[in-house]
Order: C-alpha cells, then structure tokens, then sequence
C-alpha cells in the first residue's frame, strides 16, 4: 500500500505560507516592499490588536492592472524577475513571488487598487487561498491591502502570537528601519487610531533620523560619506560618548535594504575600539552600497540574511568609513599598502572566527616584586598554589555566637548613608544563626577584603558580594521604595523602544520607578529604587527597553532576575572605589554569616579562603 501522498493545494500553501508569514510583522514587511517597487513616494501603515485583526497597507505607487490582480496571488508570481538571470543582480525589495500567495493562505484579505489608465480600480477579496469576490470600484491611484483575521485558518499558530502590544512594537520596528533605508517615501505608521510614526519623505535621511531615532542621536551623529573598493558607505554615527548600552541602535542597510551583517557590526565595532566602554555599543544608520551582482539575497524569505561575495572588502569599507568620520583631523584614513592589508587580515580574521586578540607576553614576576591589582589577581590569587587552589568559600557554620573585637578607631564620625544601608541589609538577611567567629584585617587593592576566621584567611570580593546582597534584597522586598529624583531625566529611545517601555509602564513603576509618557519617542523619570538614586538612570532605562525588545515579551521571573541583577550590579560597591572599614566589616559579616552570599548573581564566588596549613606549607613550615 502506498504510503507517500500528494498533497492537497490548501494545505501545501499552509505550510509554504509558513516560512514567509509567521506573524503580523512579516505582512507588513512584504506588503510595505511592495509599496515601495511599485514606485510610491507615500505610505500609510495602519493596524489593530497587534495586527491580529485587522491591517491595512496603502500607496500611491503604480497600481496593479486588471489582467494581473487574480495572477499576483499565484505562488511564484512576480514582476520583478523572468529568467535564472535576473536573481545575479536583484534591484528590487521583492522578487520571489511568495507574499501574496502565503498572506491569503492564511487570512482575508482585500486588495484595492487602480492604475493611471484606467478611471475605475478594482476590489479583489480572497480568504484560506479561494477568491471571494472580483468588482470594479471607484477608488485613488495606487494600491491598498487590507489583511484581516490573520491565521483564522491555523490555529495552532494563532496560538504562538505574542501579546498585542508585543507585536505592535515588532511592527514598528519594521517601519522604522523601512523608513530609515528609505528617506525620499514618506511613512505613516497608526497603531489603534493613534498615530505612531510619520515621517517627512523630502529625501534626507537627517530628517527620517530625527523622526524614528530622536534627536539627540541625530544632533550629535557624525557624518559619514566614504567609497572604497566599490563599497560605498553613507549614514551616520554616534560619537563615541553617546555609545549605547545594547546593539540595539545599530541599522544597517544594503542597497535600500535592511540587513543582518556580522561583517558590517564588527567592522564597526572594531572602527570604535579604544573609544568607548567595555561592555558598551556604537550607534549607526549605515547604507551599504555595492553592485548587486556581487550580493546573494536569495538565502532566506525574509531577505534579510544575505551572502557577500567579498566579505574582507565590505568590511574595510565600513571599517575605513567609520574611522574617517571618528577622526576629527583627517578626512580619509590612509594606510601604507603593506601594513594595511596585515592590519585588515588580522581584525577580519579575529571578527569571523572570534579569535581573541594575543596577549601581551609578560615576563613572570617572583611575589615580592612590585605588581598591580590585576596582576596580583590573575597569577597570585587564581594561580599561585600548585597542590590546591584557592577554594570557593566554605566555612562551616558551627563556631560559637562570638564577633571578634573590631579594632578601635581614633574617631566615632556619624555613620555614613551608605553604612546604614548596610546595617539595614545586615538585619534583613542576616539568618538566625550563630555568628562566625571572624577579624577585620584589611583591604587589599580597593577590591578584597581580608578577614581571618579560625584557622583560615579568607578574601572577600566587595562588589560581588554587595551585588549579591542587593539582588537577594530587591527580591525579597514585595514593596521597592523609590527615591524622588532632584530633576526629572529626560530618556529618548528608538520607537520600538519606546513603544517597549510604554506598553509596560505600570509593571516597571512597581518595582520603584515614576515612569510617565513625554512625547516624541521620549520618557520621563521622576523616581528610580532607593539603590540608583547616583546611578546613570537613562542607561538603565535604554537597556530595559532594550531586553524588552530583544529577549523578554512581558514581566516574566526571568526579566525581573535581569532586572533585578541589572540594578544590584549598578549599585553595589565598585571595585576600586574607596570604603570605610565598618562598611567592610559588616560586608564581611555578611558574607560568612548567610549562605545566601556564596555566589554573586552572574555566578562568579564572592569569597576565596587560605588555610593555615596552606599557608605553612607556602612558607615551607611544614
């Protein structure tokens, strides 16, 4: 008996439709590439619930002709290509002939349009693939969609949706990039009656910048306008001192089309090497241009991941282009021939394959030779005991109720804040259980504290262990104080950002921030927890919204762990930074008396211990 069956053409359309459609945002995507090759210079975007319901596309492009309106909605039917060709030089935004076949296969959908020849237009419907109805109707040039009841058909992927603030923020995040790569249209963007985004189209990508991004991006951006090799780069930079906290803000564009490159992002981030924070990201609006035939777009449905055919090429124009607009003195960074091509060679290489960089070879130093904290850290710390490392922290806790007698001081100053804030952490985490015997012996490098506990010496890192306190604090607290800022901080973000933040508003104010809505892709903070009152607040909020965007879809335990972890690491002590020794001591107490503290929440140990007999075995006393 046969096993192998043919199937069906409704269900063959479902699973094609599938790879192109998988939410509202991929309709959009399509059918706004559309608009834009069919010439139009105006785009008007609108959707309801997220799109699940209800969405709307129109343009004043060209218009679709009544011979070709049923054949558009044909799988692999184009205007875009004729022969195998055509595909070695792509010009336009679509070319597969798969949108409209995969959108009516699973929603209904209507199609209105007229072209300049014809003084009546025509209404198309079509739903789950089968034509509804086909009418002549008095309508404008151009050509309007309207998607309703998305996945009616395939509820098993109806199900997958996100919450519909979720996917609207993913929409607007489409039009924004759209807009950006395509100054000289002008784009609507309206989001249950409001509108979101509107930009300008008169030609200057400033003016879309100032629109989608903001302008204290746009204001302070650097220019950028470079050619090398047949690569030309154009847009514009952030400074370094407006790097971001999440890669976020960085487009990327290839011949008017938004792009995925890991070549261009390391090109980039490599032009900012040296020039801003570990941990930190430049921002850009970047348009790659090259000729087509030397690009493969045709490696997924979404166009969005493509293949160079010269990848070392794209990245030195990008990377050349950056550093041009970076540095202030010279219009164009030169290289001699040789050394450049070594240079390109190794960042390139290095990029690609995330081969770290070489390490400087030091010679090795003996352990009473003058050495820095880093140093001291790596091969003394780490490294210096052959037979047994230093051991993660494990003091067992059986000493009888008795603290060690704190060295005296020559003056009793008022406490600190931050010396209440510590007394007040103690008494919150401090488990009832006896004390560990212990003495406060000192601080080595501003990062370890060094205390002696029975017959060990145990080191103590400060930052790792306050974080951990803080985090265990943020969580345990059902009620977060905030503390009233002395000025309101004025945060702008990307719009999907700022649709992110928005949306989430009354879950983020429950953890002890006053966040309200300013406007213009912008927000204002009054009130921030207790633990940031001297913290970079508009960096924290540009990260939140970034996760919101990036990873997490709503308030799960998972984001209020990064949150949580975000806010302990931003105000615990830094190391390096100068502490009293109260504050350390009752750090220390901390840290041995609950068990809680053993890890700090990136998973790094907050305490090493030394046994005597380690250290006599050191010294050769044994």
């Amino acid at each position: 008996m046969a096993k192998i069956n043919v199937l069906d053409k409704s269900v063959a359309e479902l699973i094609a439709a599938g790879e192109v459609v998988d939410r509202p945002s991929a309709v959009i995507k399509e059918l706004v590439e559309n608009s834009i090759d069919s010439g139009a210079d105006a785009i008007t975007v609108e959707i309801k619930n997220g799109g699940r319901t209800f969405m709307r596309v129109t343009d004043n492009g060209c218009g679709i002709d009544k011979d070709d309106i049923k054949t558009a909605f044909l799988r692999h039917a184009t205007s875009k290509i004729k022969t195998g060709e055509d595909l070695e030089a792509i010009h336009t935004l679509g070319f597969r002939g798969e949108a409209l076949a995969s959108i009516c296969a699973v929603a209904k959908v209507k199609a209105i349009t007229r072209t300049a020849d014809n003084e009546f237009g025509y209404c198309y419907e079509i739903a789950g693939g089968e034509e509804v109805s086909f009418e002549e109707i008095g309508c404008a040039l151009g050509t309007t969609f309207v998607v309703e009841d998305l996945f009616f058909n395939t509820p098993a992927r109806l199900k997958f949706m996100k919450k519909d603030n979720t996917e609207s923020n993913v929409v607007a995040g489409i039009i924004d990039r759209i807009a950006l790569s395509h100054p000289e249209i002008s784009f609507k963007l309206i989001r249950d009656g409001k509108q979101v985004i509107n930009t300008p189209g008169d030609k200057l990508l400033k003016s879309a910048c100032f629109e989608v991004l903001g302008g204290e991006f746009t204001n302070s951006a650097l220019d950028v306008n470079y050619e090398l090799e047949g690569v030309k780069v154009s847009g514009f930079v952030s400074k370094p001192t407006a790097a971001k906290k999440t890669r976020g803000w960085q487009y990327f564009f290839l011949n008017g089309r938004y792009i995925k490159t890991k070549t261009a992002m390391a090109a980039l981030e490599q032009a900012y090497k040296n020039r801003i924070m570990v941990g930190m990201h430049p921002a850009c609006v970047l348009n790659i241009e090259i000729n087509p035939s030397l690009v493969d777009v045709n490696v997924h449905p979404s166009k969005i991941e493509v293949r160079f055919s010269d990848e070392q090429s794209v990245f030195r124009g990008v990377y050349y282009a950056v550093m041009s607009a970076l540095d202030a003195d010279v219009s164009r960074v030169e290289f001699k021939k040789d050394v450049a091509k070594e240079v390109e060679k190794e960042i390139f290489t290095q990029q690609k394959f995330n081969i770290p960089e070489k390490p400087l070879q030091q010679k090795k130093q003996e352990f009473f030779v003058n050495t820095t904290a880093s140093e001291f850290k790596k091969d003394y710390i780490e490294k210096s005991f052959d037979k047994k490392p230093l051991s993660t922290f494990d003091i067992p806790f059986t000493a009888t109720p008795k603290v060690a007698e704190e060295k005296k001081e020559q003056y009793n100053p008022e406490p600190t804040a931050v010396e209440k804030r510590e007394v007040e952490i103690k008494e919150e985490l401090q488990p009832e259980k006896p004390h560990i015997n212990f003495k406060y012996v000192g601080e080595v490098f501003s990062t370890y504290i060094l205390v002696e506990c029975d017959d060990k010496m145990v080191i103590i890192d400060k930052h790792a262990a306050h974080e951990r306190i803080i985090f265990e604090r943020l969580k345990e607290n059902a009620e977060h104080n905030p503390q009233l800022l002395l000025a309101p901080v004025r945060v702008t973000l990307s719009a999907e950002q700022y649709e992110a933040v928005v949306s989430n508003v009354d879950e983020i104010n429950s953890l002890g921030f006053e966040i309200e809505d300013y406007g213009t892709k912008t927000v204002l903070v009054r009130s921030v927890p207790m633990e940031l009152d001297k913290e970079n607040i508009a960096e924290l909020i540009e990260e939140i919204a970034g996760k919101l965007c990036e990873k997490f879809t709503d308030f799960s335990p998972e984001f209020l762990d990064w949150l949580y972890h975000s806010v302990a690491c931003r105000a615990a002590i830094k190391a390096g930074n100068k502490s009293g020794e109260k504050e350390l001591s009752a750090l220390a107490d901390i840290v041995l008396n609950d068990e809680r503290i053993r890890y700090c929440p990136h998973g790094r140990p907050t305490a090493a211990e030394m046994t005597l007999n380690e250290f006599k075995k050191r010294f050769s006393r044994i």
